[in-house]
């Protein structure tokens, strides 16, 4: 399958999604939990914030929930208020053959797998949650016709 995209006059590219934020009731310790797991490092942390590299060009930013419904100041200006309720879901890629190294692995860590897909396109997701109950999920390529 091949990727089409729309083509618009004078439009600027983009650079895709550079950063995936989650609600937390307890930022702590899901900071704890992602670096654990996933290795990530700190780039800023703070009481309502904590932004993690999760790989090159690529921010997971963990909220306080209820943390930023006011305009945050910055630089001179200001972060328009924002939040999210429930339980979020988002993604991790991964390669193909890291896939039962990654479950092993989880498992080790005492994160319990909640699901498996094999997706009809070829590729395979693991799920699991994370401390506030957001799904997370490992996914190989095949999952989407662009990855």
């Amino acid at each position: 399958m091949s990727t089409v995209r729309k083509t618009i006059p004078d439009r600027p590219e983009l650079n895709g999604i550079l950063e995936t934020c989650l609600y937390c009731d307890d930022v702590a310790v899901t900071r704890a939990f992602y670096e654990r797991v996933f290795g990530f490092e700190s780039m800023v942390v703070e009481d309502r914030i904590v932004a993690m590299d999760a790989g090159q060009g690529h921010v997971l930013i963990l909220f306080r929930r209820g943390g930023t419904l006011t305009p945050v100041p910055v630089a001179g200006s200001f972060i328009p208020p924002h939040d999210g309720g429930g339980q979020q879901h988002f993604a991790f890629g991964i390669r193909g053959d890291a896939y039962d190294a990654w479950k092993q692995y989880l498992i080790s860590e005492g994160v319990a797998i909640e699901s498996e897909v094999d997706w009809p396109q070829g590729g395979k997701s693991l799920y699991f949650r994370d401390p506030d109950g957001h799904l997370g999920e490992l996914a190989t390529p095949g999952l989407w016709s662009n990855y």
